[in-house]
């Protein structure tokens, strides 16, 4: 990607997280920033889908799709073979320095531990917690965390027996997480409006709960480790930015429809969003608490869930062609569109 040259701004910017007028600011260049689709890689195959993780090292992307999760070259965008999992499949954890990829079964209400190198199944385990969705592993203390929607709480496994260590209530529903490496995870809490507890991974406790004004039903969450910066992104087209030692929020940011993912590439200083209408929206970061939108990509309906590549700055997202929706039942009063048969697709996205 080109070098990002910020140019600085001959107006004041109204900030959209106090409503008080601020100094000028250093804005990026939206042509520096120009991103396009570079391929779109067709995988087929039945089911949805959900979370994407990649293993920049060995070059591959892990899938999750319903009963399964897929692993995709990014080398060449075939599919390398695929680990069979429990029904409802969410999320995958890596922990290479063991050799291991977890991945949560939400209507099993268990985990699935796998070999990284040959990708078979090492052991399946149920979890006391309900919908188990996002998952995380914790290298320092070699936990898994997965945080579970239905039973509103996190459950927390030794890496190597998958024996459960600890349960940790929260407010309400968990949504994404990330590991400052530091001692604290921070996990997104799906709530109206939205909230952000942060964990003590020593002590396995939630330490602290912060309010996301502004921000209803967080969902994705990215770090910025270096300058202390947490980007929940959330309904109403917003992305909330909130400072990872007080808690405050510093700033919001204006991003697509229905978004379900946040990235943060500290190479390129660009803050993504993944958003269903089908976009990616990208931001600059002219300071810790400023932030500029410099380029809205056109990617695919649906694309909400991504995965970044921070050394090639590539971002992979998936989706599908969908069809008509079915009728509305008294179960089912908003159905989802159906998925056109085969047409599963990752969309990668970057600078040519």
């Amino acid at each position: 990607m080109p070098t990002i040259r910020p140019v600085l701004s001959v107006f004041f910017k109204l900030s959209l997280c106090t409503g008080f007028v601020t100094a000028p600011i250093l804005q990026a260049s939206a042509a520096d920033a120009k991103m396009e689709v570079l391929q779109r890689w067709k995988i087929g195959g039945e089911g949805g889908w959900d979370y994407l993780t990649l293993d920049s090292g060995s070059q591959r992307l892990f899938i999750t799709r319903a009963n399964r999760v897929d692993v995709i070259s990014t080398e060449t965008g075939k599919l390398l073979g695929s680990v069979p999992t429990a029904q409802g499949v969410h999320g995958v954890a890596l922990a290479k320095e063991l050799n291991r990829g977890y991945a949560s079964n939400g209507r099993s209400n268990s985990v699935t531990a796998f070999a990284l190198d040959t990708l078979k199944v090492i052991q399946e385990a149920k979890i006391p917690g309900g919908n188990p969705d996002a998952i995380l592993y914790e290298p320092t203390g070699k936990h898994v965390f997965t945080f579970n929607g239905m039973s509103k709480n996190v459950t927390v496994l030794d890496a190597t027996s998958l024996a459960v260590v600890a349960t940790i209530p929260v407010p309400d529903k968990p949504e994404f997480a990330v590991d400052d490496g530091h001692g604290q995870i921070f996990v997104n809490i799906e709530s109206d409006p939205g909230q952000m507890v942060a964990i003590d991974t020593q002590k396995l406790t939630v330490t602290s709960t912060w309010p996301l004004p502004g921000c209803n039903s967080p969902s994705g969450l990215a770090l910025d480790g270096s300058h202390h910066r947490l980007f929940s992104v959330c309904d109403g087209k917003v992305m909330a930015v909130t400072d990872a030692n007080s808690g405050k929020q510093v700033a919001r940011v204006a991003i697509g429809e229905h978004p379900d993912a946040a990235a943060y590439d500290e190479n390129r200083a660009l803050v993504l969003s993944s958003n269903g209408e089908g976009t990616l929206s990208v931001a600059h970061q002219d300071s810790a608490d400023r932030y500029t939108v410099v380029d809205t990509v056109q990617t695919q309906k649906g694309a909400r869930t991504m995965a970044l590549d921070e050394k090639t700055g590539k971002i992979y997202l998936a989706t599908a062609d969908f069809g008509a929706a079915p009728a509305a039942t008294t179960d089912q009063p908003h159905p989802r569109p159906s998925l056109v048969p085969n047409s599963f697709v990752v969309v990668v996205v970057g600078t040519r």
